[in-house]
């Protein structure tokens, strides 16, 4: 390839013109040119409105128009009938009772003042209304077996035109081999019959196009019979002879037409007709109708040319007839002429007209639509099919017309010569910006208009560089290409025309641009039917090209939103189809777009449903008691087939109701089916794959199977025995398809086992019989037998059971019992004898009951527990038994009717176990190094309290070591932890303890304070009792003072008066020294606003003490209420609650549930009275009294 910078290219304006088409600039003067025009027939049909004669030409100046009528001038502009346009040549033809006058041949002319262009010449035909003429016909009288021809001779009319023979009652003439009607419409008869004679023969001509049909006048028909010499009816038998044609013909046929041989003999018998192309087969495309006259070749080809045969015989012999088709085809073009050309003044000019055609086509020359001859000029020459211009001058330019011409048709052309000299002229915009890929390849365009043609030069401008390569080339046109674009492409680039006349130069820019492409393309997948399907395609593009950026999607190459919008979504690259279906499988293509490139990335989606139906049922190998089934599976909708269920159905016991017969797999298409006897079967299949079960089959034909006797007899036989002296015998009954026949019945038999040989029998249609005045619990053998009308089933197999059972006759023995521990018993037994069960053992039972506790020898209500032991066994375990004491047991056995005689009661104790878990632990009096824990004794001691084991551990941000406490005093409720560590906090486990040893730990949390801080000792209003309450017992402790340490814990006032309500106060806690405020003066502060609502509150729960009755907090009004009790009492509220218990809270919360109740003012008088023990720090003194301990404590407040 050459470099540009060497490559001088010459516009060839010849190139232009047939390529490109000529392109002139407005202010250049321009030959006419014919846009539009009226061709070929114009047909006035009846019909139309108006006739429209068109002719639009372009030119500059503007062209005028003029038209010409059989080649005489004519002035639409004067025959005011007619609609003219005033900025074109075509005017229209109104559709009036005058156009008939208009008649002829019409030529458009266009002109300017440089020259005239002309249309195709366009013919009007107004159309006659076509009329068989009026004459009268004599009638046609023949002999029987002559032939005869009657003529339609129908009028001409516009094509197409259709002929045919009727009677005047409108029957069509019935056409055959001896009767048929020619292309000219004639009814020819090879021969005639007697019934051939008529006086109707009706021809009927119709025309579609102008919506006519014309009858032509009836004619008459006589045929005479034959008849010889001797009377008898005698026709004479002929060879055949050609009708039509009647002598040798040559057609000749348009290329492209249909061709039509037609060939029509008489004789008698009636001849048949043969075709036959000389030398070779026929055409392929040929058909033969009329009953063998006619033979037709549609769209007609070279091939088709040449000798034709019709050849008629019949038993006397045979006729030939000859046809020499030739293939003619109208003109038409060699190659396209040039219809434009631009010469320079003193070239030399070449117009080509080139043709072809059969006969080959005639070529005439005008001058802006006059005779060449008519401009006698030196300087042309005329040869043939081209017409040259020797050193053209300006007077030469003119619009020159050629016409090829045969006998099948004209063409014709303009051909524009424009004669001048003008300096080059780019058309293509300067300082056009362009833009490509990397890669890809650009067309930078210079199209130069210029006479002489201009040579064409580009140059690289900024920055400057080299176009040689082969990347690089010059258009014809003038564009640069450059191939597989580089980035150091990208720049300014400069295109110069250059000719006699002068020089033009235009500048471009070329940008480059990164790629379109997909990153993440659309994935395949398979969806099930019904569910939503997504596709993702994520695209990267140059930032300048996003906004114009445009994501498409395509299924199967079809435009989603153009052509499927409904169901289909699309936002940013993603595709949704929701409701997917069957037709939404396919392939589809993402399309990124931009104005410079493209990408595409294609997913499949395969959609998953259930099978389709299994179709086309069939049966084969039909027997008594089985049946072939056939099928053929259906679409497996891209999941296979794992297998097929086959179902029936039967019209007499179940109808409509399907049942599943047998299953197949999925690579089998028939299967053996075993019937049962008298039923009326129909089968269907469905089809099994992954995703579901098909729709069913539609059903199989019917099949019946003949009655025959039962298969098998009934199973799952029971005998039980109710009641003692009878023995209830039932049995699962045959299934209605399972009879095999009419009147199924059952044989019970029967007999003592090892005592009778022969069987009692008993004849039935239910499915149950009671033997009645049976032996207590004997063994019996039972068998039953199905039977119907057509036979007895196989001998049934014999089963054993028993007649009816009775309650145990004795007890078990010898019981004994070992204590194995607290709560847990071994008692073991001998076992009942079998004789004194009379029945099937059931198992054992074992009764026993707490008699009373050897704690404090208080005798217990009989609560009896049992256990059944089932089976045969002889001994067991007991649990769940209460330590330390004593117990009474005994033992029986059972059977189905029921239980047997309980044995002798056997006492026995238990041992002492380990206590209960306290319920209760606090801790209280909080100093620096000593720590008061109070609690209340357990619930159940489960033996002699012994004392009580305290541990302790420190749990700062470690644990601390654990450390023990023995207390050996049963008595002691508190304890005093000394040689503690100041600010450290505590857990502690209290554990109750026996002889036996120790119970369950309960936990409590405390800490010292540190040296800094201290609390006055007396610092609260006195409460007069606090009590606690636990699902079983109720505590009321008291103290005679109440600590800064003990309002660490939450203290509960509840009252048993359901007609008292309790009340909760809540007290902040007090931690050690790292958790206080920082100033003493924010801490006075707070509390004493708290003790103005504490105040408040203690009014308002006066008031509602005497609204309700009694209170269980008194409170001493001589007593000066402490500001920190008062800040903590604020943040009690007075709540009421009817429940009579309420747990305790964690010593986390600094809150108590007060609770009162009629005993809580008794309770601290009779403590006060009867002068119970308790010391100044609060110790708490348990009182035991039956299930419920109370201690009683008095708080005392004192001021500071």
């Amino acid at each position: 390839m050459r470099g540009l910078r060497s490559l001088i290219v010459g516009l060839l304006l010849a190139f232009f013109s047939t390529a490109f088409g000529l392109y002139f600039p407005p202010h250049v003067e321009q030959l006419p040119t014919i846009t539009a025009q009226t061709s070929g027939s114009l047909i006035a049909l009846p019909y139309d409105e108006n006739f429209l004669f068109k002719c639009d030409a372009k030119g500059n100046p503007r062209p005028t128009y003029r038209w010409t009528k059989d080649g005489m001038d004519f002035d639409s502009h004067k025959d005011s009938r007619l609609i003219i346009e005033e900025s074109s040549g075509t005017f229209l033809l109104p559709n009036t009772k005058e156009k008939t006058k208009y008649q002829g041949k019409y030529r458009c002319y266009a002109s300017n003042k440089l020259g005239t262009a002309i249309s195709e010449e366009s013919e009007f035909i107004v159309p006659m209304v076509p009329k068989f003429p009026k004459e009268k016909t004599e009638p046609v009288v023949v002999t029987e077996g002559d032939s005869v021809v009657l003529e339609c001779n129908p009028p001409q009319g516009i094509p197409p035109w259709q002929l045919y023979w009727m009677t005047n009652d409108l029957r069509h003439i019935e056409q055959n081999e001896r009767v048929s009607m020619g292309l000219n419409g004639n009814l020819y008869f090879s021969n005639t019959l007697v019934s051939d004679s008529r006086d109707d023969y009706c021809c009927f001509a119709s025309f579609s196009r102008i919506r006519t049909i014309v009858q032509k006048p009836r004619l008459v028909l006589r045929v005479k019979p034959s008849q010889g010499d001797d009377d008898i009816t005698s026709v004479q038998k002929r060879k055949p002879s050609i009708l039509v044609p009647s002598s040798h013909s040559t057609t000749y046929i348009k290329k492209g037409e249909e061709l039509e041989l037609e060939c029509i003999a008489e004789g008698l018998p009636t001849p048949g007709v043969e075709w036959i192309k000389m030398l070779e087969n026929l055409p392929t495309r040929t058909q033969i109708k009329n009953y063998g006259k006619l033979l037709t070749i549609s769209n007609v080809t070279d091939q088709v040319e040449g000798t034709y045969m019709c050849k008629a015989k019949n038993d006397l012999g045979e006729a030939e007839h000859h046809f020499q088709v030739v293939v003619e085809e109208p003109p038409s073009w060699q190659e396209e002429p040039v219809k434009s050309q631009l010469a320079e003044i003193g070239s030399d000019i070449h117009i080509k007209c080139s043709a072809r055609g059969k006969p080959q086509p005639t070529i005439t020359w005008k001058r802006n639509g006059q005779p060449l001859d008519d401009f006698p000029s030196t300087n042309y020459k005329v040869l043939d099919d081209r017409i040259i211009i020797l050193r053209a001058e300006q007077r030469d330019t003119a619009v020159y017309q050629c016409e090829a011409s045969n006998r099948h048709g004209t063409l014709l052309v303009n051909a524009n010569v424009l004669v001048m000299n003008h300096p080059p002229l780019i058309l293509t915009q300067n300082y056009l910006e362009y833009a490509t890929m990397l890669g890809k390849s650009v067309i930078m365009d210079c199209r130069v208009f210029s006479s002489p043609p201009a040579t064409i030069n580009w140059r690289r401008e900024d920055p400057e560089g080299s176009l040689d390569g082969e990347r690089y080339s010059l258009l014809k046109n003038g564009s640069l290409q450059i191939h597989k674009v580089e980035m150091e492409d990208m720049g300014q680039y400069k295109c110069l025309a250059n000719s006699s006349e002068g020089t033009m130069s235009l500048t471009t820019e070329l940008f480059i641009k990164d790629s379109t492409r997909i990153v993440e393309p659309p994935q395949d997948m398979k969806v099930k039917r019904g569910s939503m399907a997504e596709l993702e395609c994520q695209v990267e593009c140059d930032p300048t090209l996003r906004r114009e950026l445009e994501i498409l999607w395509m299924k199967d190459g079809m435009n989603i939103l153009s052509n499927f919008s409904e169901g289909y979504f699309t936002d940013d690259g993603i595709l949704q189809i929701v409701n997917v279906s069957h037709s939404d499988q396919g392939n589809y293509t993402c399309v990124v777009r931009t104005s410079l490139d493209q990408d595409t990335a294609s997913a499949y989606i395969t959609v998953l449903d259930v099978p389709a139906p299994p179709v086309q049922l069939t049966l084969s190998e039909l027997k008594d008691r089985s049946v072939r089934l056939q099928w053929v599976a259906a679409s497996d909708h891209n999941s296979p087939i794992t297998e097929f269920i086959i179902q029936y159905e039967e019209n007499h016991w179940e109808p409509e109701k399907w049942k599943e017969i047998i299953r197949v797999a999925g690579s089998q298409f028939s299967a053996p089916l075993t019937l049962y006897g008298h039923i009326n079967y129909q089968f269907r299949v469905i089809a099994v794959n992954a995703i579901g079960r098909s729709h069913p089959s539609m059903p199989s034909k019917r099949y019946k199977t003949p009655p025959c006797a039962p298969d098998r007899n009934p199973e799952n036989i029971k005998i039980e025995g109710h009641l003692p002296h009878q023995m209830d015998i039932s049995w699962e009954p045959l299934l209605p398809v399972e009879h095999n026949g009419p009147g199924l019945e059952y044989k019970l038999s029967y007999r003592l086992l090892g005592v009778e040989d022969s069987w009692k029998e008993q004849m039935m249609k239910r499915h149950s019989f009671v033997v009645r005045d049976t032996q207590t619990f004997v063994p019996y053998e039972v068998k039953i037998q199905a039977f119907n009308s057509h036979g007895w089933a196989p001998e049934p197999r014999v089963v054993t059971g028993y007649s009816g059972e009775d309650l145990p006759l004795a007890a078990p023995e010898d019981i004994s019992v070992e204590v194995l521990n607290s709560t847990l018993l071994r008692v073991s037994w001998s076992p009942v004898p079998q004789t004194a069960l009379r029945g099937h053992l059931g198992g054992y039972t074992v009764h026993w009951w707490q008699t009373q506790s050897l704690l404090n020898s208080k005798r217990i209500p009989s609560e009896r527990q049992s256990l059944t032991i089932p089976g045969n066994r002889s001994h067991t375990m007991v649990p769940g038994l209460k330590p330390f004491s004593e117990y009474s047991l005994t033992v029986n056995i059972f059977n189905r009717r029921g239980n047997g005689p309980s044995s002798s009661p056997i006492s026995f104790t238990t041992p002492q176990g380990v206590p209960e878990q306290p319920p209760i632990l606090r801790a209280t009096n909080f100093q620096k190094d000593s720590i008061t824990l109070v609690w209340a004794p357990p619930h159940e001691t489960n033996g002699f309290l012994t004392g009580y084991l305290l541990q302790y551990q420190t749990v700062n941000e470690t644990l601390g070591e654990l450390k023990s406490v023995n207390i050996n005093a049963p008595d002691t409720t508190q304890w005093v932890l000394r040689d503690l560590q100041d600010d450290n906090w505590y857990k502690f486990y209290l554990s109750a303890c026996t002889q036996v040893g120790c119970g369950s730990a309960i936990s409590e949390e405390g800490g010292t304070i540190s040296e800094a801080f201290t609390m006055p000792k007396h610092s609260f209003p006195e409460v007069s009792t606090v009590s606690a309450e636990t699902s079983t017992e109720s505590y009321e402790l008291s103290t005679s003072e109440v600590t800064s340490s003990d309002l660490r814990q939450p203290f509960s006032f509840t009252s048993s008066n359901t007609d008292t309500p309790s009340v909760n106060a809540t007290f902040p806690t007090l931690v050690s020294s790292k958790h206080l405020v920082a100033s003493q003066e924010w801490f006075v502060a707070i509390m004493c606003a708290v003790a103005l609502l504490t105040l408040l509150v203690l009014i308002g729960c006066f008031v509602l003490k005497n609204k309700f009755g009694k209170y269980a907090v008194k409170e001493k009004e001589e007593t000066p209420a402490d500001p920190e009790a008062q800040a903590m009492g604020e943040e009690s509220p007075c709540e009421y609650s009817d429940n009579d218990e309420k747990p305790l809270k964690s010593s986390q919360q600094l809150f108590t549930d007060i609770k009162e109740d009629d005993s809580s003012e008794d309770s601290s008088t009779m403590s006060e009275d009867d002068g119970s023990e308790f010391d100044e720090d609060g110790s708490f003194i348990g009182e035991y009294s039956g299930f419920k301990r109370r201690v009683s404590t008095e708080v005392n407040g004192h001021p500071p």
